[in-house]
């Protein structure tokens, strides 16, 4: 079949599509099928897949280590101290709620506000969004210091009659978290059967095929099931969205009803939410660069998508910094001796200096390169500037919890806080936990959408097909 070429530098083919700056190359329903059901079901487990795991369950096997120590020993074996009573363990639980963010921003809110960019991306971001919320959910257990009565926590009638305290902020994150984790999982399922289905029918061996066919609820793509299906999704998304803003403003009220100087501030919500969209993109970027490049992916998860990404993580970088500056602003403007000195004394020139500094320069020095177009198209450069956007934003939360602590009111009460090697062990093997996760994930399930890149292909066609037509006849050559 003749190709035909308009003036706006789209090419059509009969049986192919146009190249997009979302979607590479001539796609159609069946490479993408084929391109993506492959890397679960016939891909080979290569040298590099297995070494990543390797380390990765490595961490996990340190990180069950350092909690049966914890279990035995008691929470002493950590750094925490009177009177920084919170240490790593409250600020990995920020840091890891924070990275769950960008998932259900990029499956819930892109979807309502009809963004097809987010199509290639959603499935694994909703992914690491519970891999995420799972790490977090575990530190405030472990900070119980007897967690295998967590329970208490949650309203359930008793013999003793003993109740939630509703003021604490604690039982703030057990419902706000838990209620994320269900919406959040609920969603991703949704999104999953279509492909669950896909799979079960591509699938050779009978046992897999079972496996698949089972959480597949017998899907068979009729008229009624989409029907259901998209009812379902859009209500999810409709859920979802607010969550996003609820979560880690509960997070934030977790330090704003206290009456520590550098925590009682009305800023803390709003840049606390902005700061867990920053950090939840920049682990998206840095889980999606490997993955696009190891399983071939480049033409689904284009140059486009990472560019999106990082305008993402320059504008919340920027509320982020925004929100640094009032901080400080509010402390000088206020004229609160203790908010005073901990703001532009002690964190800047204290103790802890360097946190701080480090934290300015990974958070707001550094996201300005993200300006220019020739960084935001570096692959490579984009892929470490969110490295470092992720060591910075839980640099943030150490400033943050350890700062405040370590100097409130009384000189005489002051004192330092360190990590122990056990804080370490801990932190590191909860990114074991949640790398892990990750690599089974990439082989089990598609870590892109079938069924919603299939639909990308029809709409891109579909408007492709309305440019063609629309451009005048003299326009075109044949």
């Amino acid at each position: 079949m003749a190709q035909v070429v308009s003036t706006h530098g789209h090419s059509h083919e009969g049986n192919g599509h146009s190249h997009s700056e979302i979607l590479g190359g001539h796609q159609s329903y069946t490479t993408v099928t084929d391109t993506i059901s492959d890397v679960v079901l016939k891909r080979p487990l290569g040298k590099a897949w297995l070494f990543g795991f390797a380390i990765a369950f490595a961490l996990l096997m340190m990180f069950l280590f350092a909690i049966t120590n914890l279990l035995v020993r008691g929470i002493g074996i950590w750094g925490v101290n009177i009177p920084v009573g919170w240490g790593f363990d409250i600020v990995n639980f920020v840091w890891w709620i924070g990275i769950g963010h960008a998932g259900t921003l990029i499956s819930a809110i892109l979807l309502l506000l009809k963004q097809d960019w987010r199509t290639s991306i959603n499935r694994f971001a909703e992914a690491m969004t519970l891999f995420a919320v799972a790490c977090a959910g575990l530190y405030p257990l472990m900070h119980m210091g007897r967690p295998w009565l967590f329970y208490w926590l949650a309203p359930m009638p008793n013999t003793m009659a003993l109740w939630p305290q509703f003021r604490s902020p604690l039982v703030f994150d057990v419902f706000a978290v838990s209620t994320y984790a269900t919406v959040s999982l609920l969603f991703w399922y949704v999104g999953l059967i279509p492909d669950l289905a896909t799979l079960r029918d591509r699938a050779t061996n009978p046992i897999v095929k079972k496996l698949y066919a089972i959480p597949a609820l017998g899907w068979r793509g009729s008229a009624i099931h989409w029907h259901r299906y998209r009812t379902a999704y859009l209500l999810l998304a409709g859920i979802a969205t607010p969550l996003v803003v609820s979560v880690h403003t509960i997070v934030a009220l977790d330090f704003t009803t206290g009456i520590i100087p550098g925590w009682h501030t009305t800023v803390f919500p709003p840049y606390f939410v902005a700061g867990a969209i920053f950090s939840g993109f920049a682990m998206v970027a840095t889980l999606a660069i490997p993955l696009r490049s190891y399983f071939g992916l480049k033409d689904y998860i284009t140059d486009k998508h990472l560019d999106n990404m990082a305008k993402v993580m320059l504008v919340t970088g920027l509320i982020v910094t925004y929100g640094y500056m009032i901080e400080g602003f509010m402390a000088w403007y206020g004229a609160n001796t203790y908010e005073r000195y901990q703001m532009l004394v002690d964190r800047p020139f204290g103790a802890y200096k360097h946190d701080w500094w480090l934290l300015i320069l990974c958070n707001c020095v550094m996201t300005q390169l993200l300006w220019f177009k020739s960084i935001r198209n570096n692959v490579i450069l984009l892929w470490l500037i969110s490295i470092v956007i992720n060591v910075g934003m839980w640099l943030e939360r150490y400033v943050i919890v350890v700062l405040s602590l370590h100097s409130d009111f009384l000189p005489s009460s002051w004192g330092m806080y360190h990590g122990t090697v056990w804080d370490y062990m801990t932190f590191y093997g909860s990114i074991g936990l949640f790398m892990t996760l990750m690599f089974l994930f990439v082989r089990v399930l598609p870590a892109i959408s079938i069924a919603e890149m299939r639909e990308l292909v029809h709409e891109l066609h579909e408007r492709d097909e309305a440019k063609t037509h629309a451009t005048p006849p003299a326009a075109r050559t044949v």
